[in-house]
């Protein structure tokens, strides 16, 4: 008994270092397109709107194959669909880097729509599988995970600024980032839980009967768990988005400080995410989500109203810290029951990132006659809706795992 205690210890310690090493490369790659945003721009000659709509391209790739990555993750399991995500977003990478060195719009467009195609199938993937770790852990971990895509994200903003300091152009950024991916997918997800997703699977409670392939759509505790999640990447992704090109334009900064700047969110967010398992643990789901919303929104403020670039990083640092705890709670809690945590997690994301799909045309646009930094004003009204429908993430009856 205590050999099997034992070599299920190890291949959980071994599961819990993977989905680490895949959050944080998520985030790397993540971050090594959104740090050098103005760079991209300065190649292709676009100004906000230009950008708005180039992001739209990448929403749209993530926004169609996330309804499907749930039953990719079924069928092949989490490790074979992040595997099949890296090589498909490395590939997008190449043709990115292509379309920037050739200063082609559609070339770069059609590159940013496989990326998030192949992010998308990534991230629903490596989220199923925290919230498998979570679950045989018994106990809050989630946001962790997503702190090492924040952590990712960090080291990449930082590699970006270096290498904007250095003069490296986008397009060769890109092509060592995609070897690195190609190289760490193929190997680390082997040691994932092997854990099925398949809409039934005996042994477990409530999977006698096995639902509808669309079922968890109609669920109403799932479809407000996606508004909380769709605000918290509202706030996280115009962040992401526009954080550094506000930076430049706003405050009349070079783009190594806007990527510093963008460095400086991330950083709060990563920190925030690491702790933030505490702070659910102490004083529970919901009030947790209110308090970092909360930072987020005067964050947002106050990063929008300063007057000056310490100010505005002050405003970063709050607002990082508000957009940590909303994505990584809404899978913990879409993730809760194994046999539904395929469908439900793959609703909640495409719910999420429907917000990447909206936000990034819509902030240009407003940026172009507002300026990037008062556009930015929008993502209030959707932290007051997180804040509202924090309650559906509360935590629900404990589902029992097998040892």
């Amino acid at each position: 008994m205590k050999e099997t205690n034992d070599l299920h210890d190890t291949a959980l310690n071994k599961a819990l270092v993977a989905v680490f090493v895949v959050f944080g490369l998520n985030g790397l790659v993540f971050a090594s397109w959104a740090a050098r945003i103005p760079a991209a721009a300065q190649d292709l000659g676009i100004g906000a709107a230009g950008v708005g709509i180039l992001l739209l391209f990448s929403a749209i790739g993530s926004v169609t194959a996330l309804p499907l990555a749930g039953s990719v993750a079924q069928r092949i399991g989490t490790a074979g669909t992040v595997r099949a995500g890296g090589i498909t977003s490395s590939a997008a990478s190449l043709i990115i880097a292509a379309g920037l060195y050739l200063g082609s719009v559609p070339l770069t467009a059609g590159g940013l729509l496989v990326f998030g195609v192949g992010i998308a199938g990534w991230d629903v993937a490596m989220n199923l599988e925290g919230a498998d770790v979570e679950r045989r852990l018994r106990r809050n971990i989630m946001p962790k995970f997503h702190g090492a895509f924040s952590a990712g994200s960090f080291v990449g903003a930082l590699i970006g600024a270096g290498l904007s300091a250095l003069g490296v152009s986008l397009s060769l950024h890109l092509l060592a980032i995609l070897t690195i991916v190609s190289v760490v997918v193929l190997i680390v997800p082997r040691n994932f839980l092997q854990v099925s997703h398949a809409p039934h699977v005996s042994g477990e409670p409530g999977t006698d009967v096995k639902p509808s392939r669309f079922g968890a759509w109609k669920e109403g505790r799932t479809l407000l768990i996606g508004v909380v999640v769709l605000g918290a990447a509202l706030t996280e992704g115009a962040a992401n988005d526009w954080v550094a090109k506000a930076t430049v334009d706003g405050l009349g900064t070079s783009e190594s400080a806007g990527a510093v700047m963008f460095a400086v969110f991330v950083a709060a967010m990563t920190l925030t995410r690491w702790f933030g398992a505490r702070l659910i643990d102490r004083v529970g789901r919901v009030p947790a989500l209110r308090m970092c919303m909360s930072a987020s929104l005067v964050g947002l403020l106050l990063f929008v109203l300063a007057p000056n670039l310490p100010l505005a990083a002050l405003g970063a640092v709050l607002w990082g810290i508000g957009a940590a705890l909303g994505f990584p709670t809404g899978m913990s809690a879409a993730g809760e029951d194994p046999a539904h945590a395929a469908a439900r997690v793959s609703v909640v994301s495409t719910i999420g990132y429907s917000a990447f799909f909206v936000g990034p045309p819509v902030l240009g646009f407003l940026g172009e006659h507002w300026g990037i930094r008062n556009s930015l004003l929008v993502v209030a009204a959707a932290m007051l809706l997180s804040i509202i429908f924090a309650p559906a993430a509360a935590e629900q009856k404990k589902v029992s795992v097998e040892p």
